[in-house]
């Protein structure tokens, strides 16, 4: 018993297995473990995922002092390391345009470097080196807060799947070319743009997630995308914009996605969408997609209403829903039209795999109540309809009750969930 009390089973553990330890420690007490025994020394050095932050060194109010230590830190950490890095993440408030930063990129272009992350501070933007775009094995890149150039010989990253750009200055077409020159890529994240028309082909992309104030957005080449989520910020430029367009965003945007499973339209989605000629029929079926959640849809709005019915009435294997309104009360109230649900529903139409639908911040205006009663009138295998109302609604909601318990419903199990926040 005692010599195996005495036996050192974690050293004498394959490589590998020390290997993935060591990785899920902070680099911090990766290093420490060099302390451990001379077998312990250098087993970090060899770590191929470093992953850097604050908390690496002793924080203190002294801000130039801690910027220092962390710079110290990491440049040792590099200058020890043994082999290919094939991941480096930085994170971190306290480094903003540093020029080490360049040289630690530097060293890890020459290093084999597959992921690489690096989120920077609020200051001074950082200016990512030409040699970044040598990184011919890059398979993810993150940059938050950066400016991004890239040299006109640049060809692309050939081997990128995963590209997420934060708050990055980068000019609109050199974005867009980078798109395109990575054939793999198969996720894209944009966040924080500013007045962008991005024209995306990528015929690999399966996951795309959008955030800012963008002019236009066309999906030219992605047949294989699976999941997008869009928020889209409106200023008085932009609006006056998408006033003038005449061609159909919906079309433009959704009309060449057949493998779409998910879609989450955040604030504008369904403006942007309903602006442009309307194009009648869709030439398209959604048979891939399982989940819709439309959030801020304007009821006084009869175009963002027939984007609604479209989208919905082309998803026959519909499983979840999720809308939340966004309407101007005394507008939606006095809404006319309301023969639409009967000129625009087909009547053969059924949702004959929806099983959740939550509606939020509704006003119970007409359109509301008409959508509420045409998705129970029309989904015979549905589960659970929750509906919550606005809070600035206090005086109608006990007709919005009475009015809901009326509509007749379809499925028999269904069940009506009326929450009050």
């Amino acid at each position: 018993m005692g010599d195996l009390l005495d036996r050192d089973l974690i050293s004498n553990l394959p490589q590998s297995i020390i290997e993935s330890i060591l990785t899920r420690l902070p680099i911090r007490d990766a290093i420490r473990t060099s302390c451990l025994s001379t077998k312990w020394r250098y087993k970090w050095t060899t770590l191929t995922h470093l992953a850097f932050d604050e908390k690496c060194v002793t924080l203190s109010n002294d801000r130039t002092l801690v910027e220092r230590s962390l710079i110290d830190f990491i440049t040792r950490a590099l200058f020890l390391h043994q082999g290919p890095v094939h991941k480096f993440q930085l994170s971190t408030s306290y480094l903003q345009s540093c020029p080490d930063i360049d040289q630690w990129i530097l060293f890890l272009s020459r290093n084999d470097i597959k992921e690489l992350v690096l989120e920077l501070g609020e200051g001074e933007w950082f200016r990512v080196p030409s040699c970044l775009f040598y990184c011919k094995k890059l398979t993810r890149l993150e940059l938050f807060r950066c400016e991004l150039d890239p040299p006109p010989a640049f060809k692309g990253f050939l081997c990128l799947k995963s590209l997420n750009l934060h708050q990055v200055s980068v000019a609109p077409d050199a974005i867009e070319s980078l798109i395109s020159n990575c054939p793999l890529l198969e996720s894209l994240a944009l966040s924080y743009f500013d007045s962008l028309a991005l024209n995306i082909r990528a015929p690999n992309l399966k996951y795309l997630c959008l955030e800012g104030e963008f002019r236009d957005i066309c999906l030219e080449n992605t047949p294989l995308l699976v999941a997008i989520s869009v928020a889209m910020y409106m200023t008085d430029d932009i609006a006056e914009h998408f006033e003038q367009s005449s061609n159909c965003n919906f079309i433009k945007f959704l009309g060449g996605i057949p493998r779409l499973e998910r879609l989450v339209g955040h604030i504008y989605f369904t403006k942007y969408l309903s602006i442009g000629n309307d194009q009648g029929i869709l030439p398209i079926t959604y048979n891939h997609l399982r989940i819709i959640e439309l959030y801020q849809v304007s009821f006084e709005d009869m175009k963002e209403i027939l984007v609604v019915l479209r989208l919905i009435t082309n998803s026959p294997n519909l499983q979840e829903l999720q809308i939340s309104g966004s309407s101007n009360t005394l507008a939606a109230i006095e809404a006319s039209d309301l023969d639409f649900w009967e000129k625009q529903c087909p009547s053969d139409c059924a949702f004959g795999r929806l099983k959740v639908v939550k509606m939020t911040d509704m006003s119970g205006v007409p359109h509301e109540m008409e959508l509420i009663k045409f998705l129970l009138k029309k989904s015979p295998v549905l589960e659970t309809m929750s509906i919550t109302p606005c809070a600035y609604v206090l005086d109608g909601r006990l007709n919005m009750l009475i009015e809901l318990v009326s509509f007749k419903r379809a499925s028999p199990e269904a069940e009506i969930l009326f929450i009050q926040d």
